[in-house]
């Protein structure tokens, strides 16, 4: 049974809350706490009082409009039960934060039956949201507010693939990374959340990512597939519940790109 979803304007609005958190403390001089919590493969895995303050608000909101949506989020796991639920990452890319590097975002994602419907993708810092309405992705900066439209019949010997970090690519030998990068136009990394809003925008072709967890994927999983993109783990299914990760701008391209990685 399908439900009613929320306005998209609500998650505008769960967004200038979490801006009013985050924002003040980027390149700020005041105090910022940073603490480490335990992640498999890396020795410090960073999480500050940006991100636990931005998810708190944000959780304030929806329980006061919806107490009867679930949510789950990074910092204060999951509560609640429903068929809708919330999915939120207050700060995805901390370390790009505390670096003064604006490639970090405010996540928001809305699962309805455990399959992604809606989401955005805020930066404050550079004054842009991405979103997934239902129907259609969007951007909106001070320049102006557009659909977004993932790129399409494109070779693979003419794509620009992307991951956040060349880290975890020894780690998973099985995972062909380097083959794919040969075959590639070229690869970047570092780009965190705001790379797959670039395949949703149509500037990057192919992002690999390992081992995110749902809310890393949340939010960004509608605005690629409502850009006209496609997104899976790295055996082509669902990817809601994280994992291994492929986006691409082309669904005919995706195919390829999952045969290369798989070997």
């Amino acid at each position: 049974m399908a439900h009613a979803l929320p306005d998209i304007a609500f998650f505008h609005q769960l967004a200038d809350a979490a801006a009013q958190q985050t924002l003040p403390r980027f390149r700020s001089a005041q105090e910022l706490h940073v603490g480490s919590k335990p992640k498999e493969g890396f020795r410090f895995d960073p999480v500050t009082d940006a991100d636990r303050e931005a998810e708190r608000v944000i959780r304030q909101i929806i329980t006061e409009h919806y107490p009867e949506h679930s949510i789950l989020g990074e910092e204060f796991g999951a509560t609640g039960s429903g068929p809708l639920q919330w999915v939120l990452d207050p700060v995805d890319g901390t370390r790009p934060f505390l670096c003064g590097l604006p490639v970090w975002g405010t996540l928001i994602g809305l699962y309805e039956h455990g399959r992604a419907r809606m989401g955005m993708m805020s930066q404050p810092f550079t004054q842009e949201r991405f979103w997934a309405d239902g129907n259609a992705a969007w951007w909106r900066s001070p320049y102006g507010e557009h659909r977004l439209t993932s790129r399409t019949g494109i070779s693979l010997s003419q794509a620009i693939l992307h991951t956040t970090s060349p880290e975890p690519v020894p780690r998973f030998p099985a995972i062909r990374f380097t083959d794919l990068a040969e075959r590639v136009l070229m690869t970047r990394y570092g780009g965190e959340c705001y790379a797959i809003a670039m395949v949703a925008a149509g500037h990057i072709d192919i992002c690999v990512e390992y081992g995110l967890q749902p809310y890393d994927i949340a939010a960004l999983v509608p605005l690629i597939e409502q850009a006209g993109g496609a997104i899976t783990t790295l055996d082509g299914g669902r990817p809601e519940q994280g994992g291994n990760i492929v986006a691409t701008g082309c669904p005919v391209l995706h195919q390829t790109v999952l045969d290369c990685l798989n070997g």
